[in-house]
């Protein structure tokens, strides 16, 4: 009887077993591992929205499969700055956390919905243009519901919401849209109704996809 066969003898068919089931499970646990780095690298940390990169990617696919179906929302808090001086970014963040988890359950889970960056969000998911206003309506009264705080206190909050549609605008682009959809929107500011986008609305001057002026024009894109 050889080395390997004594061996195998003492060690026995379920030791065995384990000793190479070991390589596997660490194996395993790595591209287990790897797969939570990789959401991680795609989701918001603070409100678990999609970064820039992986929101355009699907809302390209979606675009892209829904059509004239397809809705793009521009969402921006309103006076957020003053809630952040007056209350302290403790306060902010709790309030972005809570506008990305109110935009994630109002869109859905099969919608591309992004926190572009600071107070600005953004959603495109399948709307049929039968549901539009009423689903915008929706938003408006769950985007302006208070924040309540862990002791106890609660702050006012509003959004300024605009949309733009492929066939509104005349195109699936999603920079084009996006332009639209800030427009409309700033158009809106403070009024709290949603504005529909029109093609008037692609004409508006734009850095980056973003109406000029708006602040962070220059940085747009990158990851809150």
């Amino acid at each position: 009887m050889n080395t390997a066969m004594r061996l195998t003898g003492r060690i026995g068919p379920r030791a065995l077993l384990i000793t190479t089931a070991l390589p596997l499970t660490g194996w395993a646990l790595h591209a287990a591992a790897l797969h939570r780095q990789l959401a991680a690298s795609r989701r918001d940390p603070l409100t678990g929205l999609l970064r820039r990169d992986a929101y355009t990617a699907r809302a390209r696919r979606l675009l892209a499969r829904h059509g004239d179906d397809a809705t793009l929302v521009m969402v921006d808090v309103d006076h957020f700055k003053q809630i952040n001086d007056s209350l302290g970014h403790a306060a902010g963040d709790r309030v972005l956390a809570a506008v990305g988890a109110r935009l994630a359950a109002w869109a859905g889970p099969r919608a591309a919905t992004g926190r572009l960056g600071g107070d600005e969000f953004a959603v495109v998911l399948e709307l049929a243009a039968d549901r539009r206003t009423q689903r915008l309506e929706q938003l408006l009264r769950m985007l302006h519901t208070p924040v309540a705080f862990e002791d106890g206190r609660t702050v006012d909050v509003a959004s300024s919401v605009g949309a733009a549609t492929p066939a509104a605008v005349g195109t699936r682009d999603l920079s084009s849209l996006q332009r639209a959809a800030d427009a409309a929107l700033y158009e809106g500011k403070h009024t709290g109704c949603a504005v529909l986008a029109t093609a008037q609305h692609t004409t508006v001057a734009s850095i980056n996809g973003r109406r000029a002026g708006r602040a962070g024009t220059a940085s747009w894109g990158r990851a809150a």
